[in-house]
């Protein structure tokens, strides 16, 4: 059976704090602590040990909520703090009465990430946890199930062929966060979800978190839980404010070329969006051969081997990191300072995910789209999905394209750089530098 619902914003149904701006959620700015949150005392000593100091702008408006016993819908971006936005509210929860904490989450990755923030603070209650993944021994993960775990961090499908083996139940699931929802949808996981939320009570929070809000996100929450509270730190779809973003336009023989300029022009992380799992090994080791240190992420990767890649990334071991969407999402590193969409995304959404990869925890990041000339509908759905229009550039070494006048995308209607800004763009090609949008021209 399903109820019509309905969502209240958290500015409807609470005071609004000083420092926010009704009914503007983008505006939001965080208290300068956890304090005032309704954290309890003893997880706010734990918070402090850990040297969680300031709460990002979703976690100061969701935990409150949360903390509250609330369904919550929450909409915010990859790399804004969700983990702890949901998870402090779910320990302190657990901490209060008997049951179990679920977490559903589309990637292997994903969920060994959630797990390493969740176990330690989990552990300073005397809460174990246990992550259960495809491509990991099940014999480990039963053995780990046997430890009577308080909060179970899962891939939908792995979940699934444990309650098929009956070797665990979800009868005492007593909150749940569906974290990253758009994406375990966009996945296929929707006859899962719909399978685990028959088995779990009916009696239970539901934390729901999403970069965008999908109809069939409402589906769910029309279905599977009680009136909602619905927060954002940005409308759904919304790019990452500090992340600056530029698009080139390059004939598919030039990309490899263009890209072997643009790795020259930064020295620190960058993560390469890729398409395919096949493309993904063709340019790793086409990067390869221009001298970098790089690593790839993809489906036919190991866990073994993706993990070693990810750790390389984190440490520094590998510069940069090739990966295809699916295996990208759960990548949560610090410090990222380029993101370049080697590959147009298949679904416009995901532009939004690639890019937050960037631009995390208060930093600047950027962004790079490279578009051959008859993808200008492409970009034109993109700029549509996060309300603006990506400025274009060119570099000197690479004669400039434009898209096919049929797909001509909006930000090219307004003219190129070099039209508006001549002096600029003979400055830039006299220099051969290339840098961020700031240091050279663009549309």
């Amino acid at each position: 059976m399903c109820w019509r619902i309905s969502l209240r914003k958290e500015s409807e149904s609470a005071p609004v704090s000083a420092g926010f701006r009704k009914g503007k959620e983008t505006m939001n700015v965080p208290q300068n602590n956890f304090y005032g949150l309704g954290i309890a005392p003893g997880l706010l000593d734990v918070i402090a040990e850990f040297n969680f100091r300031v709460p990002t702008p979703i976690q100061h408006k969701a935990i409150p909520v949360a903390n509250e016993g609330k369904d919550i819908i929450a909409i915010a971006q990859t790399g804004t703090g969700k983990t702890l936005a949901f998870g402090l509210p779910m320990i302190q929860g657990l901490a209060q009465k008997p049951g179990r904490g679920l977490v559903l989450v589309p990637t292997r990755e994903l969920a060994v990430q959630v797990d390493e923030t969740l176990s330690r603070l989990a552990a300073k209650f005397k809460m174990k946890t246990a992550v259960l993944i495809g491509g990991e021994s099940m014999h480990l993960q039963t053995a780990a199930l046997k430890n009577n775990p308080r909060i179970i961090i899962a891939t939908p499908g792995r979940l699934i062929d444990h309650v098929g083996q009956h070797r665990i139940r979800l009868d005492d699931v007593v909150i749940l966060v569906l974290d990253e929802a758009d994406r375990m949808l966009d996945m296929g996981f929707a006859p899962q979800i719909e399978r685990i939320l028959a088995l779990i009570p009916k009696e239970r929070q539901t934390m729901l978190f999403s970069a965008t809000m999908p109809a069939a996100i409402l589906n769910i929450a029309s279905a599977h839980m009680n009136l909602p509270v619905r927060t954002e730190i940005a409308p759904s779809g919304t790019a990452a404010e500090l992340v600056s973003q530029e698009l080139f336009i390059v004939t598919k023989e030039r990309k490899g070329f263009l890209l072997g300029e643009l790795l020259k022009q930064y020295n620190g992380s960058i993560l390469l969006f890729i398409r395919t799992k096949i493309g993904a090994h063709k340019v790793a080791r086409l990067v390869r051969s221009m001298g970098h240190s790089v690593a790839e992420i993809h489906a036919d990767r190991s866990l073994a081997q993706r993990r070693d890649a990810l750790d390389g990334f984190k440490s520094g071991r590998y510069r940069i990191l090739v990966a295809t969407d699916i295996a990208a999402r759960g990548i949560d590193v610090a410090g990222i300072e380029l993101v370049i969409n080697y590959d147009l995304p298949d679904d416009p959404e995901n532009y939004v995910h690639r890019i937050g990869r960037t631009g995390r925890a208060g930093m600047e990041g950027h962004a790079i789209t490279l578009a051959t000339p008859e993808q200008g509908k492409d970009i034109r759905d993109i700029e549509k999905m996060i309300r603006a229009s990506i400025p274009l550039a060119a570099h000197p070494a690479v004669p400039r394209q434009q898209f096919d006048v049929s797909g001509k995308p909006a930000s090219a209607a307004r003219g190129s750089s070099r039209q508006r800004r001549p002096g600029a763009q003979a400055a830039a090609r006299a220099s051969g530098h290339f840098r961020r949008r700031r240091r050279y021209p663009s549309a």
